[in-house]
């Protein structure tokens, strides 16, 4: 599996600090989330760190052999107070991956709990290990 990541910090730093005239390239600029990725016999897992993301606001998508992680944080600052200091200001998440064949792309299960996607693919079943009985002559 193949990663292809979204601006660096120091790149939306930058985006952050140029004026105005960067606002709409600064708006299309996401967080890459951590991610933890386990494989096993049976297929992979992928725990991906999505801080303040409800359900409603993730997206997930498989397109040929590439899947997207797409999500959008709801971490506001309550009614009548100011934020004297934020290190997260941005609060959208983007993560692109290259699945390999051997994966069944149509059998991903997803699963959001505190702020942590676990999704699960499975591996595809002619990728599957298997016991081959030897024929006695």
């Amino acid at each position: 599996m193949t990663t292809n990541t979204s601006p660096s910090v120091s790149e939306r730093a930058q985006l952050a600090r140029k004026g105005k005239e960067d606002d709409t390239r600064y708006s299309d600029a996401a967080l890459t989330p951590p991610v933890d990725v386990i494989e096993d016999s049976g297929g992979i897992t992928l725990y991906a760190d999505l801080p303040g993301v409800s359900r409603d606001k993730l997206g997930l998508h498989v397109a040929s052999d590439t899947l997207t992680i797409e999500a959008e944080s709801d971490l506001s600052v309550p009614e009548g107070l100011e934020s004297s200091h934020t290190e997260v200001g941005l609060g959208r998440f983007r993560r692109v991956f290259t699945l390999s064949k051997e994966l069944d792309t149509g059998n991903i299960s997803a699963e959001l709990k505190q702020g942590v996607l676990k999704l699960r693919i499975p591996k595809a079943e002619h990728a599957q290990p298997r016991r081959i009985e030897i024929q006695a002559s």
